[in-house]
């Protein structure tokens, strides 16, 4: 059976309760929920039962015992997490505009994962694993950029498979050495899960299928365009498919994405036909819109065939 690893922040997520424009003013927060695009991604594939693990570091704080108590739970390996007794857990402030877009104040790069480097132990459970999922808001500190290399390097070299989701945030787009580090874990990947326009960033083609193209004679087997509420795009060297999304009442998008990606990586190793995947990955997508909290709309596997069914194919 494959084991799945992700590196990256681990944080909670306080969220305001009335919309507008950023935190310059007082207002009622809820949280923390656990958080962080890597943790979302991997508590998901660890609730569909599938062998998983997560190297990072938090707080010996009640916001990094909320987080691996979570991941805990939902039975992924916790064991690359170090525990900082004078550290802090990161956090994000989320607050929602009126147009559904999100403002955030991240406290990442001075938390405690805001370096992340890689102990004998560290290097020895990511031998243990086959397959290395990178997200692209964990690229954010040179630490952290060499630890995903190196991951990525000896899980390649041991015969392993790299899918990458770029899911790239604005707030982090100046961190020192991600562009570089993009390219280079585009050069490794065997999956590729861009985001819409994201596509475009890592091509020079003008259209979809163009860029496509280009990617995949980039020795990438398969790409993945998530649209959010308009479905997704699975293409290879020989098939295009392309499926709806499922209809849900959204309360929060947060972490949809990463457990589209989560549902996707899972069942696209355990060899599931790209359709069927995709299907799975678009019911995991919307069940994760219909909690708030950005980890609470992770979903067992008969909580998405319950979907699937309820709604048909997507």
């Amino acid at each position: 059976m494959s084991k799945i690893l992700t590196i990256g922040e681990i944080l909670v997520e306080i969220v305001a309760t009335r919309r507008g424009n950023g935190f310059r003013e007082a207002v009622p927060l809820i949280g923390p929920f656990p958080s962080g695009a890597p943790a979302i991604f991997i508590d998901q594939v660890g609730k569909l039962g599938q062998k998983c693990a997560i190297i990072s570091r938090v707080g010996d704080d009640d916001f990094g015992w909320v987080n691996i108590n979570r991941l805990t739970q939902d039975g992924v390996d916790v064991s690359g997490i170090d525990v900082l007794q004078h550290g802090t857990t990161g956090s994000a402030f989320v607050r929602y505009r009126e147009d559904g877009g999100r403002a955030f104040v991240f406290n990442i790069r001075h938390s405690a994962c805001g370096q992340i480097d890689l102990s004998d132990k560290s290097l020895a459970l990511i031998d243990t694993c086959t397959h290395m999922h990178v997200m692209g808001t964990a690229l954010y500190a040179p630490s952290v950029i060499t630890s995903i290399l190196t991951a990525v390097e000896r899980i390649k070299a041991a015969g392993g498979t790299v899918s990458f989701d770029p899911n790239l945030r604005p707030e982090i787009l100046d961190s020192p050495g991600m562009h570089e580090a993009l390219q280079t874990v585009l050069s490794m990947t065997d999956l590729f899960m861009p985001s819409g326009e994201e596509l475009f960033l890592f091509a020079e083609a003008k259209t979809e299928k163009d860029a496509v193209e280009e990617l995949l004679a980039r020795n990438i087997k398969a790409i993945v365009v998530k649209r959010g509420d308009k479905g997704a795009s699975y293409y290879d060297d020989d098939t295009r498919i392309d499926l709806d999304s499922y209809r849900v009442e959204e309360v929060d998008p947060t972490g949809a994405g990463d457990c589209f990606g989560a549902a996707f990586v899972t069942f696209w190793l355990q060899g599931m036909n790209p359709a069927e995947v995709l299907r799975y990955a678009n019911a995991a997508g919307a069940r994760a819109v219909t909690r708030a909290g950005p980890m609470e709309g992770a979903s067992t596997r008969a909580e998405l065939d319950a979907l699937i069914q309820a709604q048909g194919n997507g």
